[in-house]
């Protein structure tokens, strides 16, 4: 299902319009005052226009014919009717104006609402969504996507509306005036509906590939400015170039379809429009020559002829944004509906006391005591120890591709375990599998004897403090920065944290301390320097577990020596999982891990380990290299 759902978004090819359609009224539907006042104004709006061609009828046979024919003329009578259709177009004017007024708070709520489904939508997916599409593809959703449904919402919905109304009143007026004109201009009509309908069903598919080609262009330039400095290195300047020219004239291609269907329909159904009006006048003389039919009665219908093709050729007009809106709105109606990540727990993390005897005590603030809450044992109350422990796992990210097959080992509650091997090994998934970002396919995982798929994924990963080789800062100050480790930490905490990753030392002489605004993910700091900061953030959060995924991989060796000590205390007491290329960084572990090709094939202590002269014993020699 999930599978499935990912893929439309890729091809931007839902199936359901009508439904489309449907799921943004409900959107609209939260404003239902306002679009009762909308609906109310339109339908004024309309019968004013409608009601005002009618009085062309009167005027024209009970006082321009006689004026011409110098038959005496009731001016005060004249002048009265044409007050009151001043009247009808002001009563319009004001009809417009509110509704248009209200419309505009409707259509900018469904937007403000809209991207607050999708943003909260992308919160609960998966990583495997993330891991199928670039930043600029997802920016696209709340940009693109969402934008161009602006004027469906604001313009064609109440246009749907006043066509209707209009259409319908223009209809029984003209029966009305002469009903074999009508009949006429209804079958005049329906050539207008079916070249409509026939054009828009052929240039559906377009307007699909263009938002779909958007989307593919701004994750490209996303992807390339992001690695720039690498594209320069590697002088793939000319490659990039060839690649952009290439989504370029898929999306000119896809842009030239639409314009092409866009602007077939308006001059297409105009010309039909022409064609009906010269009909009825031809028409419409004859019956007056012979007597059958005033002047005054062909004028209003001429009239209304003209009107029946107005509120048609407007919504052609529109057509290009229609059809761009409603593939848009359908990617972002896929994207909202997705299935969200799954989780089954129910053990919770929470915060408890210990009294003499050894029994813990929930407590709703915060202690220096972890404790696992299960309702299936009548919500008894587990200490958090660490013991995590992997039993014949099996995992691949893809069907059929095993990265881990059958991996065992054990973590005891604050040992340090390190994992070592060549990329690609499958050291990150192991980390990414105790935090569950990725289920694995057999096997069990447990934390503190709890199956993990047991435990709420927010409690588990609150358990679990994460120090990885890409560290990710953001807009803010550096206190703003540590804090997001635990948003309920004090200043005093925070700065504590940072001396415990010394980072204090580099931070005070920041320009403005703490207080030193961060931007472009730390871009004015080094790469040791936001490493620390991203330490610091996990000191702060002090959890029961910590993984470094090469956490001083980008951090000099003197550097590295500098924090050595912070780490051992941030370490103290915890369960460790740390991976490293730099094999001077795990030989204090309790344990280390060999992994090649998804299984374990050395483990024990540095020592143990150097006297077994295996794998792990060339690479230290530097007889091997990791790769």
């Amino acid at each position: 299902m999930a599978e499935r759902n990912y893929r439309q978004l890729r091809t931007a090819r839902p199936e359901d319009i009508k439904g489309t359609i449907w799921k943004l009224v409900k959107y609209m539907g939260q404003y239902k005052t306002r679009l009762v006042i909308v609906v109310i104004g339109v339908i004024l709006t309309a019968l004013t226009n409608v009601a005002s061609s009618y009085f062309f009828e009167p005027i024209i046979n009970d006082y321009v014919v006689p004026f011409i024919g110098q038959k005496n003329v009731n001016l005060a009578r004249f002048a009265l009717m044409l007050g009151f259709m001043g009247l009808i177009y002001l009563t319009g004017v004001l009809a417009s104006y509110v509704y248009r007024r209200h419309m505009m708070y409707v259509s900018t709520g469904v937007l403000s609402n809209l991207r607050n489904d999708l943003f909260r939508k992308l919160q609960e997916m998966p990583m495997q969504f993330y891991d199928s599409r670039t930043n600029g593809q997802i920016i696209t959703f709340f940009t693109s996507d969402v934008d161009t449904m602006r004027q469906l919402v604001a313009d064609t919905f109440p246009q749907v509306i006043n066509t209707a109304v209009q259409m319908t009143g223009i209809i029984v007026m003209m029966f009305v005036l002469d009903w074999r004109l009508a009949l006429i201009c209804m079958g005049m009509l329906g050539v207008i509906l079916y070249s409509t309908i026939f054009i828009s069903s052929h240039g559906r598919q377009f307007f699909k590939d263009l938002q779909r080609n958007i989307s593919n262009l701004n994750g490209y330039i996303e992807e390339i400015f992001a690695g720039q400095k690498v594209v320069k290195a590697f002088l793939h300047e000319d490659v990039t170039k060839a690649e952009f020219r290439e989504i370029v004239g898929e999306l000119y291609k896809s842009d030239v379809n639409t314009g092409t269907y866009g602007s077939i329909m308006m001059p297409v159904n105009a010309n039909l429009a022409y064609f009906t009006y010269a009909l009825v006048a031809v028409v419409g003389s004859y019956f007056i020559i012979n007597g059958t039919q005033t002047i005054g009665t062909i004028a209003a219908f001429l009239l209304y002829a003209r009107q029946i093709s107005g509120p048609l050729s407007r919504l052609s007009q529109m057509f290009n944004y229609i059809m761009m809106a409603l593939a848009g709105a359908e990617r972002v109606f896929t994207l909202i509906e997705s299935e969200s990540e799954v989780d089954e727990g129910d053990v919770a993390l929470v915060f408890a006391e210990e009294d003499e005897d050894g029994t813990l005590h929930e407590v709703d603030h915060r202690t220096n005591v972890w404790a696992w809450k299960d309702p299936e044992n009548g919500n008894a109350l587990t200490r958090v120890r660490g013991d995590v422990r992997f039993n014949d796992v099996v995992f691949s990210y893809v069907e059929g591709k095993v990265v881990l097959d059958g991996i065992s080992f054990y973590a005891k509650p604050g040992q340090k375990i390190a994992f070592v091997g060549s990329t690609g090994a499958g050291k990150t998934t192991i980390t990414n599998l105790i935090t569950r970002f990725y289920d694995i396919q057999e096997g069990t995982i447990t934390y503190d004897g709890f199956d993990i798929k047991r435990i709420k994924k927010a409690s588990l990963r609150s358990s679990i403090g994460m120090v990885l080789q890409d560290t990710n800062l953001f807009s803010g100050t550096v206190m703003d920065n540590i804090r997001y480790g635990r948003l309920d930490a004090t200043d005093e905490e925070c700065i504590e944290a940072a001396k415990l990753a010394n980072a204090d030392s580099f931070i005070t002489r920041l320009p403005h301390g703490y207080q030193t605004e961060l931007t472009a993910n730390g871009a004015n700091l080094s790469q040791g320097q936001r490493q620390l900061l991203n330490i610091a953030r996990t000191a702060v959060a002090s959890p029961p577990v910590l993984v470094l995924d090469e956490a001083t991989s980008s951090i000099d060796t003197r550097t590295e020596k500098i924090i050595e000590q912070g780490m051992d205390q941030i370490m103290h007491g915890r369960t460790v999982f740390t991976i490293a290329h730099r094999l001077s960084t795990v030989m204090r572990s309790n344990a280390i891990m060999v992994i090649e090709h998804g299984h374990i094939i050395e483990r024990g202590t540095h020592q143990e380990l150097i006297d077994q002269k295996g794998r792990y014993y060339q690479l230290y020699t530097g007889a091997l290299e990791l790769e």
